[in-house]
């Protein structure tokens, strides 16, 4: 084929095939290494980008951490013993301390199952107007801190709060008969009342994956509310309360503020303990046992925690 200039030019479907953008990025020189070859991209070694992370880690938890178990094991007379743990273990204040936080967070997980799946129960499956805006409201509550229930509770059924005065008012008395605040009932109540939405909320979250269907085909075939409740919608549920209970419970074994601000003088928890030998009786070691104890036994149930919600799919 004879070209415009007048040479005969061989035309080649292959070469004519190849895009003008290809051959000019062929046509590119390639940057050459010193030893000779093209020069790969330089790629940051994965374990560069874990070091902040870590390093952050280890500085801000880590390194307390291990100051609080090595506090733990210098007793004040010197040296490394394991004197203090004896010695915690063996006091009465401790046993019951931890007797005290078993129960009261067993108790409060409990009431919180309870009350959590029934108003979760009426919010998701009963139509009430401002259904949607209680459920929205559950999320802000779950970021409020618990010294404010607290406070709240106190205004209501304190020694001097409404309760006790509206009685007062109708009968002259001089004292109200609401004074449960201030002992562990009143501290069990607290923790219900703050830790119920943690429960709710993946409950919530569960009761929107259920399909009405199953719902009306059983309600048609003539199965009353609660055969409904048992045999449908609580095994979709499980997953959700299994995960909420767990969580709940790690949170109650931990919980200080509640059990401050309630005044109970009487009810003595692990962490008000720690609080106790290490401010009021300045005995470091002591605390720092104590303080050990209760991370062992949180980081244990959170172990339960993660192994439970991974094998129900929570």
């Amino acid at each position: 084929m004879a070209s415009p200039g007048g040479r005969l030019v061989d035309s080649d479907p292959a070469v004519e095939a190849v895009p003008a953008r290809s051959a000019v990025r062929n046509a590119r020189p390639q940057r050459e290494r010193p030893g000779g070859g093209a020069s790969p991209k330089r790629r940051v070694p994965r374990i560069l980008w874990a070091l902040p992370p870590v390093a952050a880690l280890a500085l801000f938890f880590l390194y307390p951490l291990a100051l609080v178990v090595q506090q733990s094991v210098q007793p004040d007379t010197g040296g490394t013993s394991l004197r203090p743990y004896s010695d915690v273990f063996a006091s009465e204040a401790f046993r019951e301390a931890l007797g005290t936080t078993v129960w009261l967070a067993a108790g409060a997980t409990v009431g919180c199952l309870v009350l959590g799946f029934a108003l979760a129960l009426i919010i998701a499956f009963v139509p009430f107007p401002g259904g949607k805006a209680v459920a929205r409201f559950i999320d802000v509550f779950l970021s409020f801190p618990s010294f404010l229930i607290t406070l709240a509770l106190l205004f209501i059924y304190g020694t001097k709060g409404m309760a006790n005065g509206i009685w007062t008012d109708a009968t002259g008395a001089a004292d109200g008969p609401f004074q449960f605040l201030t002992t562990p009932w009143g501290v069990l109540l607290a923790e219900i009342t703050y830790f119920t939405p943690f429960v709710m909320r993946p409950l919530l979250a569960a009761f929107s994956q259920i399909d009405t269907a199953q719902l009306e085909v059983a309600s048609s075939l003539g199965a009353k509310p609660g055969r409904i409740v048992r045999r449908v919608i609580l095994p979709e549920a499980l997953p959700a309360l299994a995960a909420g209970g767990s969580l709940v419970l790690v949170m109650c074994l931990n919980e200080f503020g509640i059990v401050l601000f309630t005044g109970a003088k009487g009810v003595t928890t692990l962490p008000m303990l720690v609080y106790s030998k290490a401010i009021l009786e300045s005995d470091y070691p002591a605390a720092c046992v104590v303080a050990v104890v209760n991370i062992a036994i949180s980081v244990g149930l959170y172990g339960i925690y993660r192994v439970v919600s991974r094998r129900v799919g929570a």
